[in-house]
């Protein structure tokens, strides 16, 4: 007999199924001999059959979702990378490698063609051009041209903001440096010997929209269509977004005309969002979802424990979980506070407590080589309470500490157990919780004094972090509000760096930098998980941290 004390299986069965599950119930109420069929469909054993009753459909469980459909957003979150990556093609993709563990990830060293099936640099090494695939086209129908393509960059670099800085990390500033050779060749003109500029063409802000359809919702106030393009998909990518309720569901549909690739062998992805790890957890152990991915520490714990579902857990490169401070504020533009702070930081219990282990320490050592890597900071109470009085803040003060509560698996825990030790030293800290749906938008206006976040660099190259994250000059991750002149300089100087020697050098002053002065304090490096039953291979980690539908098969 199933167990009814479980409400969460219950709760996971309404939500997967809820129009099947009323109708059922509302059949068995009234007739005694259908109990237990009923109580069956509340537990959540009937859902199995139906998970796996279509071989091209896939049933996928995550935390959150979009919160638009237009990686040229404001504020686009990052499963908005993710339903731009499956509805749009780039002009060009990454290769892929096998790790030691047998796993499947993507080899950032290693270009292969997308929408363009082939690309020649120019003698002079001053321009590359792209050789579109013919036949090629948008979801409707419309041909994959090159003004399209012009068209998509000269947006990105048009509207601002992530998108724009994007584009700039690969030295792509200015729209005259895209040209329309004929309808299907597209020249792309260098501004100056970049390496990360091919590389940046195959990132998700490098889509390619069907301008026409774009065009038609435009307005002179809006000429780039950005209300229209955040709720809807003007793509030509291996599948198409059909549905899709902000907060609850999305789903895709293989887009059967694609050329830009091995067709798919999934037709359909449906995409819900269960915010309960334990909701999760059950449905992944019943056999009820194909996929649940990004999973918490917690979950992914204890779904090691059990025999029903795979688990594949992926160090996430260039990337860390930090507590940021706002340097532009009061008391946190004083260096020694910022020290203080990093010095009371309670990482051993974040590691234990809030991340169940499940990742890269990066705190207590200051010998490791790689990025990222582990600072000096320890739990060190009493220097914290020396440094705090050096500051002029003997007695402590308030300050905010917020964090994305679309992420609160980790992040609360963690706030929770920042606020006590902060408190320990005489700050006192008020916990805001900032909805997922607005977190982008939040960190954009720089205005927190406290924050906990993650951040990971797509381009695997350390100057490109910190391009993004320290950078004073506008960069849209500097969250901390972090200005440093000389700093800049040595991440300018270490982007164009052609000599090896030269350029190490340029990175450990600047990492020697940002640790001294510590406007973020870097907790650990974390790792992307998911848990697939037994029939599900293919899965290819990403530096989106996004699942990529394409390579995945279900036997």
């Amino acid at each position: 007999m199933p167990n009814l004390t479980q409400p969460v299986l219950y709760g996971a069965a309404i939500h997967f199924f809820p129009q099947l599950a009323s109708r059922a119930l509302k059949r068995c109420a009234h007739n005694t001999k259908n109990v237990m069929l009923a109580m069956l469909l509340a537990s959540g054993t009937l859902l199995s059959p139906l998970a796996s009753a279509r071989q091209d459909t896939l049933l996928v469980v995550v935390e959150s979702g979009p919160n638009s459909m237009d990686i040229h957003g404001i504020g686009a979150n990052r499963p908005a990378y993710g339903a731009s990556w499956n509805s749009y093609d780039r002009l060009m993709t990454y290769g892929a490698k096998t790790l030691p563990d047998g796993t499947r990830m993507y080899d950032y060293t290693k270009l292969e063609p997308e929408l363009a099936e082939r690309w020649e640099l120019a003698e002079d090494g001053k321009s590359v051009s792209f050789y579109l695939r013919k036949e090629a086209t948008f979801h409707d129908g419309t041909p994959v041209t090159a003004a399209d393509v012009k068209w998509s960059f000269d947006r990105a670099l048009a509207v601002g903001g992530f998108p724009t800085f994007q584009m700039k990390a690969g030295s792509l500033e200015q729209p005259d440096q895209f040209e329309v050779v004929d309808e299907h060749t597209f020249r792309v003109h260098f501004l100056r010997q970049d390496k990360l500029t091919l590389p940046n063409l195959a990132v998700p802000v490098a889509a390619v929209f069907n301008s026409a359809l774009a065009k038609k919702h435009a307005t002179e106030q809006d000429p780039w269509a950005m209300d229209w393009l955040k709720n809807n998909t003007a793509g030509g990518g291996a599948y198409r977004v059909t549905k899709w309720r902000p907060g609850s569901e999305t789903v895709y549909e293989r887009f059967d005309d694609w050329k830009s690739g091995p067709m798919p062998a999934i037709q359909k992805v449906i995409v819900r969002e269960v915010p309960s790890a334990a909701g999760q957890q059950a449905l992944v152990e019943r056999g009820d979802v194909d996929i649940a991915y990004d999973l918490g520490p917690r979950t992914v714990m204890d779904l090691g424990r059990s025999e029903r579902a795979q688990l594949i857990s992926t160090p996430i490169e260039n990337a860390m979980w930090y507590l940021g401070m706002n340097t532009a504020k009061a008391p946190f533009d004083n260096a020694k506070v910022r020290q203080a702070v990093a010095y009371v930081l309670p990482y051993q219990k974040i590691m234990d407590v809030a991340v169940y282990g499940q990742g890269v320490p990066l705190f207590g050592s200051a010998t490791d080589q790689d990025w990222p890597r582990a600072t000096a900071y320890q739990t060190d109470v009493a220097k914290a309470r020396e440094l705090l009085a050096e500051a002029g803040y003997p007695d402590g003060f308030s300050t905010t500490l917020s964090f994305d509560q679309g992420l609160s698996l980790i992040s609360e825990p963690i706030a929770l157990l920042t606020q006590e030790a902060l408190a320990s030293i005489g700050i006192s800290t008020t916990i805001e919780k900032i909805p997922g749906a607005n977190w982008r938008a939040a960190l954009l206006r720089k205005d927190m004094p406290l924050l906990i976040n993650n951040f990971g660099g797509w381009l695997n190259y350390p100057e490109y972090f910190f391009f993004w994250t320290y950078h004073g000059q506008n960069a849209v991750f500097n969250t901390m509000n972090y200005i440093n002149p000389a700093l800049d300089s040595l991440i300018n100087q270490a982007r164009f760096e052609p000599d090896q020697e030269s350029y190490r050098s340029l990175i450990e002053q600047a990492i020697a930098t940002v640790y001294e002065d510590v406007p973020r304090v870097p907790l650990y490096q974390p790792v992307v998980s998911l848990a697939h039953q037994d029939n599900i291979s293919g899965y290819q980690y990403w530096f989106h941290r996004q699942l990529d539908y394409r390579q995945l098969k279900k036997d």
